[in-house]
């Protein structure tokens, strides 16, 4: 009777001869066996040779009463939890275990021929030398000589193969380093051709000094044209014309072309002395940020290598003969990057309140006409300040001209920048209020938001659209005239702020704590225009440099510079700290300022990733240390249009007014 298995079929010891699969029987015990698994293939007869509980080769057969081979090892410890064949379920027990001594002369058996199979005719003739193999001397010369014709084959590839890989090298390397060299003499040749145009206009601007010294001479003579000279204010003092700077150990005052200072040197002396000394420092702050500007001056060499008359990207610079449009683009930024080496404090003041001890200030804006400027935070109110007043008052403490209590704690404010009077504001429960500063009451409320709203933005081209970001992961855009929002954008992580773009009302930047920053049209909303990624943690704020520049900070201590126009990465910025606070962005034409969880305000160029100059709050109670700087963090800062004038506040509620100074 012939015997089935559900499991892997194994040889099974039986006193009458089973059928073979090539027709005829088979004695079990014959040596035929080895045949037929050689006729059958290994591959086969691997599978044959598994355990049924391991599936592995059997180690240690083992027979059971119901004719199923299984490894030693595995039928004990399936009897010990179960009394039954793994194979066909019949009732078993240790007792019914009888070793397989057929099963395991066959696995060496067949073992013996893999490893005789897989072995080299080296192995072979070792092993046949090893079991009295005989081999006459002359069989041995001809081998010998085989082999060594064999070993000196196999070390001329290995030498040819050797050579090859060298010889690859060197023309990889010298390939690589005739770029290079290419490259430097492209250098070299830009630097010739510069070098060449600005020599020229040096020696045509020393003759225009010395023409304008003859005139001055003919006209007035020696004493008036000294006269003339000493009352020509330097294009330093015109930054700060019309403001009174306090403290320091002397004071000035500007007004239009007058100079005056108490101080024993003649104003001939000082002007060049002053002069003097701003050159010398011009040129401390090219060689601290040396390398940074050859990458800088070679990038635009690279990319603008027209004359300047088809690129005119600086029209203060007067076109020269010459001049390429990288070279006028490169000294432009060198002009501005060297003008300012630190930040002057012109003003400060408090933002306290009677009834609420938090005095963080979340958003500081300045209005449309740059002459208000709006705070607000966790103080639940919104405070309007004159600008002029604020800097040319020298009093310690500053009333604001309007006042606006609201119910929540605020995030953000956002001026409208065609209506003068107009202010939206998000708050920590989620609702957008658009206010009317000169009535002092809302005008709309915008209860949409289910969770805490983090930015606001009014639209610089549409005076009535302004869009909202919240943690609902949802961006909502505002119309004005319309008590509902027009448009709602659903997204997968919490918004931490929103910016339209300044010449487009259809395009804004959202940045989300999933990292990146999502780029839309508001005309096709399904999926958005690009995705910036780059950031390591949450995007806290976006802020449009012009219509396809975009810079970002986030609370991984960068900041980061779009193209919107290309869908490309910049430059990244470094050299704050800000891991989990918001700490304010802002930008104008040249520069991008940030706040510090040290209690810093740094200032960058946009063309350098290192910053330009930093300016640390001191507590206005104490002295100015490490450790009290350190509990503080800048919550908000707003550059004053294009100027080199900022507002910054920090946690405390300090808010300073500060100037980029030489």
């Amino acid at each position: 009777m012939e015997e089935c298995s559900t499991g892997a079929l194994v040889p099974a010891v039986k006193a009458e001869p089973f059928l073979s699969s090539f027709g005829g029987s088979v004695d079990p015990c014959s040596s035929d066996i080895g045949r037929l698994t050689e006729e059958k293939g290994m591959s086969e007869v691997d599978k044959d040779l598994l355990c049924p509980i391991c599936m592995q080769i059997v180690k240690d057969a083992f027979l059971t009463a119901c004719g199923h081979s299984f490894c030693y090892m595995c039928i004990i410890t399936h009897l010990s939890n179960k009394s039954d064949c793994p194979c066909c379920a019949q009732s078993l027990c240790k007792n019914q275990l009888f070793p397989n001594f057929l099963l395991d002369k066959l696995l060496k058996k067949t073992s013996a021929q893999q490893i005789s199979k897989s072995a080299s005719p080296v192995e072979h003739f070792r092993q046949a030398l090893q079991q009295g193999c005989e081999v006459s001397i002359k069989e041995l010369d001809t081998l010998l000589a085989l082999l060594t014709e064999k070993k000196r084959k196999m070390e001329q590839e290995e030498a040819e193969r050797n050579m090859q890989i060298l010889l690859d090298f060197l023309n990889c390397l010298r390939k690589q380093k005739v770029q290079e060299l290419n490259e430097v003499q492209s250098h070299l040749q830009f630097l010739k051709e510069d070098i060449s145009v600005v020599e020229r206009r040096r020696m045509d601007l020393y003759r225009a000094k010395d023409r304008y010294s003859v005139r001055l001479r003919t006209l007035g003579g020696d004493d008036s044209s000294n006269g003339a000279r000493n009352s020509w204010p330097s294009s330093v003092d015109n930054n700060f014309s019309a403001l009174r700077v306090r403290g320091g150990t002397s004071s000035w005052n500007i007004q239009g072309r007058g100079l005056q200072r108490n101080d024993a040197l003649s104003a001939s002396d000082s002007q060049f002395m002053n002069q003097s000394g701003l050159a010398v420092a011009r040129k401390k702050r090219v060689h601290a940020l040396f390398d940074e500007l050859q990458e800088c001056y070679l990038q635009k060499r690279r990319q603008m290598n027209q004359p300047y008359s088809q690129l005119l990207r600086d029209r203060s610079i007067i076109p020269r003969e010459g001049y390429t449009a990288g070279l006028a683009d490169f000294q432009s930024v060198l002009t501005t990057l060297t003008r300012y080496s630190r930040m002057r404090v012109i003003a400060e003041l408090r933002h306290e309140d009677l009834f609420h001890s938090a005095n963080i200030v979340s958003s500081i804006e300045f209005d449309r006409d740059y002459e208000l400027f709006a705070t607000a935070g966790v103080s639940k109110c919104i405070k309007v300040f004159d600008f002029s007043s604020v800097v040319n008052d020298p009093a310690d403490m500053h009333t604001a001209v309007v006042e606006m209590p609201t119910r929540s704690k605020l995030s953000c404010l956002s001026w409208n920048k065609f209506t003068k009077n107009h202010i939206a504001s998000t708050d920590y429960e989620g609702i957008v209020t658009v206010w009317d500063v000169d009535t002092r009451q809302s005008i709309m409320e915008y209860e949409e938001h289910e969770k805490r709203a983090w930015s606001v933005d009014f639209s610089c081209t549409e005076p009535s659209m302004l869009v909202s970001g919240s943690d609902d992961c949802k961006v909502k855009v505002w119309c004005t005239r319309q008590e509902a929002s027009v448009l709602n954008i659903d997204m997968k992580a919490n918004i931490c702020c929103v910016k339209y773009n300044p010449g487009s009302s259809n395009c804004i930047a959202v940045g989300s704590a999933d990292h990146h920053i999502h780029y839309y049209d508001l005309r096709n909303v399904s999926q958005p225009l690009h995705v910036f990624t780059g950031h390591r943690k949450a995007v806290s704020y976006v802020k449009f440099l012009s219509n396809y520049e975009l810079a970002s900070a986030s609370t991984d201590s960068t900041l980061r510079l779009w193209n919107v126009k290309d869908n490309m990465p910049v430059r990244t910025f470094k050299g704050h700290s800000n891991e989990k606070n918001f700490v304010g962005l802002t930008v104008n034409n040249e520069y991008i300022a940030c706040g510090s969880e040290t209690n810093e305000v740094f200032v960058y160029h946009k063309e350098i990733s290192k910053p330009v100059t930093w300016h640390r709050f001191g507590s206005p109670d104490m002295e100015d240390t490490d450790d009290d700087a350190g509990s503080y963090f800048i919550s908000a800062v707003c550059w004053k249009s294009d100027s080199p004038t900022m507002l910054t506040a920090n946690s405390q509620g300090t808010i300073k007014v500060l100037v980029l100074a030489a």
